[in-house]
């Protein structure tokens, strides 16, 4: 299959745009399976916000860091207020917070908060985090109804607590109840692909994005995960918003990349997710996204703040890499067959094993999609401490 036409057609509102080859699927001198043609339709007659991605602040990525804001895998919510307000005053070159919010968030505005409940209780969207960006947009006057925390599987946002942690008025809701819930998704808004022999060829938007959001505020964890390298805001983003998308990998191959990157193109996704929140004050670098193991979860205490995911995603992968090199194990980029298995117990207790061929390239990719800068030497990487 020609590789240059791997997607097909994309419609952003009602306009089609052809685009381009990512170049051959090889990996250290192992050839992967060519991504199939992957056809994508937006929202009809969508006009495209000068916000969207890669947004006010192309390539400028901001880490705030401060030790004490994690122990014993516990979050300071008072270190966070200050690190998450530093952070926000660096990234827009704004005097006071309320003007940094204001730069992304109208009091009209119906906010989601798009967090990562995944792997909860020992790694998810620290609630004290969530709490303070409830609180700053409230500041700006969004009321608490026109704010709606989310995520795809509601019972994963059952496990984390978030119910009975985060203010009164503000909306929890999850996508849909269960594995094969898909009432919440507009079927006019898709990603079609056959990647193996799957019954299904489309995954749907979230309905709730599509038609219920006017900004999303975006608030991944930092994780390695064993299909596409890493769980960052691409991820986050792309797979918390459309339906049936575990069918793009299959051990010991994954369509990760492509996929993430071309669903978080799709409008009005793109437009509306204006403002990304990494959550580091975990870094799991092993056994990601769902491990509960300790040994491999490491206080980082970091926040990246930033418009731009590609440039985001491309610093936290540096980071995992070296947090990887450090402890032993092998590169998220290694193709290895030796270091395959196909016993998740295996994999979930020593870091040399993986489920899949992983497939980092996904952040690249998602850059030549014009949703941001993957290359190091030209992101602004602001590294502050809290």
């Amino acid at each position: 299959m020609d590789r240059r036409g791997f997607v097909k057609r994309t419609c952003l509102g009602s306009a089609g745009l052809f685009l381009g080859g990512f170049g051959p699927n090889i990996q250290e001198g192992i050839l992967l399976p060519v991504p199939p043609p992957i056809q994508v339709c937006g929202l009809k007659d969508f006009k495209p916000s000068p916000l969207r991605m890669p947004g006010l602040f192309p390539g400028r990525v901001v880490q705030v860091s401060d030790p004490r804001s994690i122990a014993e895998n516990r979050v300071s919510q008072g270190i966070i207020r200050r690190m998450l307000e530093l952070g926000m005053k660096e990234l827009t070159d704004e005097s006071t917070v309320r003007a940094a919010w204001l730069k992304f968030i109208e009091p009209t505005d119906v906010v989601g908060i798009k967090i990562n409940p995944s792997g909860a209780p020992a790694c998810c969207s620290s609630p004290e985090l969530v709490r303070e960006i409830i609180s700053a947009l409230q500041d700006v006057r969004v009321p608490a109804h026109n704010i709606v925390v989310y995520d795809r599987y509601e019972y994963e946002m059952d496990i984390g607590s978030y119910q009975t942690l985060l203010p009164p008025g503000v909306r929890i809701e999850g996508i849909q109840e269960g594995f094969h819930d898909d009432s919440g998704y507009d079927p006019k808004v898709y990603c079609e692909a056959r990647f193996f022999v799957e019954w299904e060829s489309r995954s749907y938007m979230a309905s709730l994005v599509a038609h219920g959001l006017t900004k999303i505020i975006n608030v991944p964890t930092m994780k390695d995960h064993s299909a596409s390298g890493v769980t960052g805001c691409l991820k986050n983003l792309g797979y918390g918003t459309f339906s049936n998308v575990a069918r793009s990998h299959r051990a010991p191959y994954s369509f990760t990349d492509p996929l993430i990157g071309v669903m978080c193109s799709v409008e009005p996704l793109r437009s509306k997710a204006v403002l990304h929140i990494m959550d580091g004050t975990r870094q799991v670098w092993h056994g990601g996204p769902l491990t509960q193991a300790q040994d491999f979860i490491y206080p980082a205490g970091t926040l990246y703040l930033g418009t731009d995911p590609v440039a985001i995603d491309t610093i936290e992968l540096e980071a995992i890499e070296r947090k990887r090199r450090e402890r032993g194990a092998p590169s998220v980029w290694d193709v290895d067959p030796k270091n395959i298995t196909t016993n998740a117990e295996e994999f979930y207790h020593d870091p040399a094993k993986n489920l899949f061929y992983r497939r980092p390239g996904h952040i690249a990719s998602a850059g030549k999609l014009g949703l941001g800068i993957s290359d190091l030497k030209h992101i602004d990487h602001r590294v502050l401490a809290g």
